[in-house]
């Protein structure tokens, strides 16, 4: 199987510590070991918030924030590499042409950010659907896709099952908001539709239960399948 796991910044460093980090690799290993072929992709999380922030403050223009948030991504992505040692491309993939060219060679290729205006949930999803992926597993610290933020709203319902568009319908409006809601962003969901990406999205506070997600299909998250597909992950 070849699967690409975007891995949420506030997921693999909501602070600086190296054991979270391991215990990520060691998921990540554990699927290589299973002879999975791996595809990460690391997003900037609270860091690159606050960098922007400040920035945005000395008066940095949109691009400018954007690419110091590519930069953050980036970082964090030499930290799961540095704990992933040799079994990963030596420096983080600034292509998706080089990402796949480390995957055909046995080794797991780390993104981060690529472009700006294009978040990693994005590029998590053009990965994926570059390499020809099996799976894409986004490791988020919600566990699946609600109706609405269920840290802000009780009676957010969870959705077990997706297609692609149901997907892109119920970001789309999230996303023309404050965007704290949505699982993932709209290119995201417009590039799994469009590729009919098998997607899981769960929380991957605890990385075993990515390993599990992928390996066995047992997840308490959500499944975005292709329309007619009856078959379980």
């Amino acid at each position: 199987m070849r699967v690409v796991i975007s891995i949420g910044g506030s997921v693999l460093a909501p602070d600086l510590d190296a054991d979270r980090v391991a215990g990520h690799a060691a998921a990540v290993e554990r699927l290589v070991d299973e002879g999975c072929e791996v595809g990460a992709v690391v997003g900037g999380g609270g860091a690159a918030r606050d960098y922007i922030g400040a920035a945005r403050s000395l008066g940095a223009n949109e691009v400018q924030l954007d690419q110091i948030g590519i930069d953050v991504t980036r970082v964090n992505a030499r930290l799961l590499i540095a704990a992933l040692d040799d079994r990963a491309a030596p420096s983080p993939a600034r292509e998706y042409e080089e990402a796949g060219e480390a995957l055909r060679r046995g080794d797991v290729p780390v993104m981060g950010g690529v472009m700006p205006g294009q978040t990693t949930d994005a590029v998590a999803a053009a990965l994926a659907e570059y390499v020809d992926a099996d799976l894409l597993v986004y490791a988020t610290s919600v566990d699946g896709v609600f109706s609405a933020d269920p840290d802000d709203d009780p009676d957010a319902e969870q959705y077990g099952r997706l297609t692609g568009a149901e997907l892109v319908d119920l970001v789309a409006p999230m996303s023309r908001g404050a965007g704290a809601s949505a699982p993932v962003d709209l290119l995201a969901a417009k590039l799994i539709e469009r590729s009919t990406m098998r997607t899981i999205v769960l929380d991957g506070t605890d990385p075993d239960r990515i390993a599990r997600a992928v390996l066995d299909g047992d997840h308490t998250g959500t499944d975005v399948v292709p329309v007619g597909c009856d078959t379980d992950l």
